[in-house]
């Protein structure tokens, strides 16, 4: 079966199925616009429990907050990395800090609004990552959880063995983040975050898939790493 890579487009956020011998879900969109997934599934001729994994990149609200309506629809299992385990399992509203000028304006004016508008129900993780990944061998996926801290410390990106890179917030490529491909505008370490980079580029990234833009080869976003 030849892979697909099927993005699920929410108002900011874009989530991915990934379709080969098995199905997953890269994220979970904001909680209160997971209704569409269903005709994104009926679109590529997939019913919901073909999809055995959920996959979150890590626990801020807009991918974590629908989890728990994506399992029920689904009956997959979540998986989250250990140190972002409690966002998802609380309902804890997480958003870091800014590490732009535009990024730290943006959190203040936004963060209260948004915070009482994108309240999400909490789910259990069934997967608890830690720093090693994990393979997608067995859920029909020719590639890997790989650990990728910095935009938050449970960060991680799943790599494909044909270089297809689903990094989360690793970058941002869509306004009003950014213009263009570039390192998020929020993050709880940047110096790890670019650390992360290096990583995900030694082990093959070559075409990368943002959960907030279009996807771009790997090469724009050497500049910042210089």
């Amino acid at each position: 079966m030849s892979l697909q890579i099927i993005p699920f487009e929410s108002s900011m956020n874009t989530s991915y199925i990934i379709k080969d011998e098995g199905a997953v879900l890269v994220d979970g969109a904001p909680f209160k616009e997971v209704s569409s997934f269903t005709e994104i599934l009926e679109n590529h001729n997939l019913k919901p429990e073909e999809i055995k994994l959920i996959i979150l990149t890590h626990g801020d609200f807009d991918h974590v907050g629908g989890a728990k309506k994506l399992k029920e629809l689904t009956g997959a299992k979540i998986a989250i990395h250990d140190h972002d385990r409690e966002n998802l399992e609380k309902g804890i509203f997480h958003w870091p800090e800014g590490v732009t000028v535009w990024g730290k304006l943006s959190r203040a004016l936004l963060k209260r609004f948004l915070k009482k508008k994108l309240a999400y129900p909490a789910a259990k993780a069934d997967i608890v990552l830690d720093d090693k990944g994990l393979s997608l061998k067995e859920y029909g996926i020719s590639g890997k959880i790989v650990y990728t801290p910095g935009h938050t410390f449970g960060s991680v990106s799943v790599l494909l063995e044909t270089g297809d890179a689903f990094i989360g917030c690793l970058a941002h490529n869509k306004a009003p983040f950014v213009l263009k491909p570039s390192l998020p505008i929020y993050a709880n370490d940047i110096e790890l975050l670019k650390e992360s980079w290096k990583k995900v580029i030694d082990q093959g990234a070559s075409t990368i898939y943002p959960s907030h833009g279009k996807s771009f080869p790997v090469e724009r976003i050497l500049k910042y790493l210089n």
